[in-house]
């Protein structure tokens, strides 16, 4: 396992990040018992994995406590998030963090985020939520602060460039992928210059791990005019990825070309199978795709924004 500095948090941390969300939530979204799932949180930590992201929405937070249990508390990075949809005030951020520092056994999270942030409610939550964060970091119950996106409905990352410039968020949880590569242009440069910590969400989901799927993504593509179908085979879609790289899979060239993009800190890799744990663990420690075959995926998808990969 590679580990990296994770942005302006100082934070030692590895390059994989187990994402205890998505379809899969460690395994509950299949309806796995929960002692799997505690099971393999632990294999992941086993593995080297230091970073795990959770949320109070995802159910998930008292399986991560319970795999923590007995494990050097300094050594391993929390994040997990607010949300707000349904109803937020500050006080309802300070109970939500008590709630979640008990689920997880701690008395502190590394950081702590805003969920799931669309940008027409940006600025009220700027204005009225995030000086409880401020409060709370100073109590020492949050070390960071950091705002996740709603990416299957913002999917040209509005929130993030509209609230980057305010230059409060000391991590950015971002959507991309080969299908999705507009946070290149849109966001990763702001990031960068004001060295935000980055931990990428939808790396791989569906369209990139389902074939009929990544053909109805490509084909939606085309259909918004973001494609252009004489570059694209849909009876073998995105095969020349293998055959012209030493990647096993798309999937494990989907990690690797999130991995390697500049301003990239933390890939995240949800998962409920321990076989695909290890697969993915693998495919983030290898190296960079060949550069032509990068090349080759900038250029096809450059001007692709209708899709999320979901």
């Amino acid at each position: 396992m590679d580990y990296v500095t994770f942005g302006r948090t100082g934070l030692r941390v590895s390059v994989m990040g187990l994402g205890c969300g998505g379809p899969s939530r460690i395994g509950q979204g299949s309806g796995q018992d929960e002692s799997a799932s505690i099971a393999l949180v632990r294999r992941a930590l086993d593995a080297g994995v230091n970073f795990i992201d959770t949320a109070e929405a995802y159910g998930t937070e008292a399986m991560v406590g319970a795999a923590l249990h007995g494990v050097d508390r300094h050594k391993v990075v929390i994040s997990t998030k607010k949300s707000y949809r349904k109803e937020i005030s500050p006080a309802l951020v300070r109970q939500g963090l008590e709630e979640s520092l008990r689920r997880l056994r701690t008395d502190y999270v590394d950081i702590y985020n805003l969920h799931g942030v669309g940008p027409e409610d940006y600025g009220r939550l700027r204005d009225e939520i995030l000086p409880t964060f401020f409060q709370l970091r100073d109590e020492g119950k949050i070390r960071f602060i950091g705002v996740s996106e709603m990416f299957n409905e913002d999917k040209t990352h509005q929130m993030l460039i509209d609230s980057l410039p305010d230059n409060v968020w000391d991590v950015a949880m971002i959507g991309f992928n080969i299908l999705n590569q507009t946070a290149r242009n849109q966001v990763f440069g702001q990031t960068q210059a004001q060295n935000v910590a980055v931990q990428i969400m939808f790396a791989v989901r569906r369209s990139l791990s389902q074939r009929d799927k990544l053909v109805e993504a490509l084909q939606t593509l085309i259909d918004a005019g973001q494609l252009d179908p004489t570059e694209v085979d849909l009876t073998n879609p995105l095969g020349f990825v293998l055959e012209e790289s030493d990647a096993t899979s798309l999937v494990d060239a989907a990690y690797r070309f999130c991995r390697y993009e500049p301003g990239v800190h933390v890939v995240l890799s949800g998962t409920g199978n321990p076989a695909h744990l290890q697969a993915n663990i693998e495919s983030l420690s290898r190296p960079p795709l060949p550069e032509p075959v990068v090349q080759k995926l900038r250029h096809l998808f450059r001007n692709a924004s209708a899709v999320t990969g979901q």
